[in-house]
């Protein structure tokens, strides 16, 4: 499996995706609101767009659909309940399906709501798995649940699947928001030394040339993982101090997710 990550350099930090196949030049494009870039990298590749796959139906991912799809003739692949906000979708998709690209390529699709409520991730079928989580989950943060989202769900999301997949597992976002989530995280805990010598790594970063992080280090840096840490609780109460002597997981991951709206 062959990843390109390509950076938007729009307002909203977006990534789009690249999957290709390497043994028949076959490729799926994720979320390519930039179609030029998405269009012109395959051509320079030598791989042809067959398949579409859009994580959820806000337009920074979908705006390039109609691009794409009329350069390429490629099928438009979302999540089943997206079906009235996503024009055009050719297999609406459910936990459990698996999308091939080429001959080589297996994606699962993980039924992630939160960010919406037809919110999908996709995780490699590889050696070292690799997760396109659209904004469900950034480097060392969470996405929001502002325009059609819940966060009780999200918390269910991350409990149920993120929370249990390999440690070694690639994180590949739909915005690049890193520095911004580390220094939420050193607000909330800030005796985590990780997070704190990441984010002087990342601090300069090309965003063209985004670090990648695996779910073993989103468990070292990134508080929505830290939900049992004292030093999170701890501050909580401070802004919280109805918070009782023991919280819960939930109970913290909803907390934080108050405080990070307004952030």
């Amino acid at each position: 499996m062959i990843v390109e990550q390509i950076w938007t350099g729009n307002a909203y930090r977006n990534f789009n995706y690249l999957i290709a196949c390497p043994d028949s030049g076959e490729a799926m494009a994720i979320d390519p609101l930039d179609h030029v870039k998405c269009l012109g990298l395959a051509k320079d590749r030598g791989w042809d767009i067959t398949q579409v796959l859009n994580t959820h139906e806000h337009h920074d991912h979908t705006g390039g659909n109609g691009a794409v799809i009329a350069a390429t003739g490629a099928t438009l692949l979302a999540h089943a309940g997206a079906k009235n906000s996503i024009e055009g979708i050719d297999r609406g998709l459910s936990a459990g399906d698996v999308i091939s690209v080429g001959k080589s390529v297996e994606l699962e699709c993980l039924d992630t709501p939160g960010h919406t409520m037809s919110h999908i991730c996709m995780l490699s079928r590889t050696d070292q798995p690799s997760l396109f989580c659209g904004d469900t989950l950034f480097n060392a943060g969470v996405g929001n649940c502002h325009n059609g989202g819940h966060p009780a769900e999200m918390y269910d999301t991350f409990a149920s699947q993120l929370f249990n997949l390999a440690d070694d597992t690639l994180i590949y976002p739909g915005h690049d928001y890193i520095a911004n989530n580390l220094e939420f995280t050193l607000d909330r805990e800030p005796d985590n030394q990780r997070a704190k010598a990441l984010l002087g790594e990342v601090g300069n970063q090309d965003p063209a040339k985004a670090m990648l992080t695996t779910l073993g280090q989103e468990k070292e840096i990134n508080t929505f993982f830290r939900l049992r840490s004292p030093s999170v609780i701890a501050a909580l109460r401070e802004v919280f101090p109805d918070l009782g002597d023991e919280p819960t997981p939930k109970e913290v991951f909803l907390k934080l997710r108050i405080l990070r709206n307004d952030w």
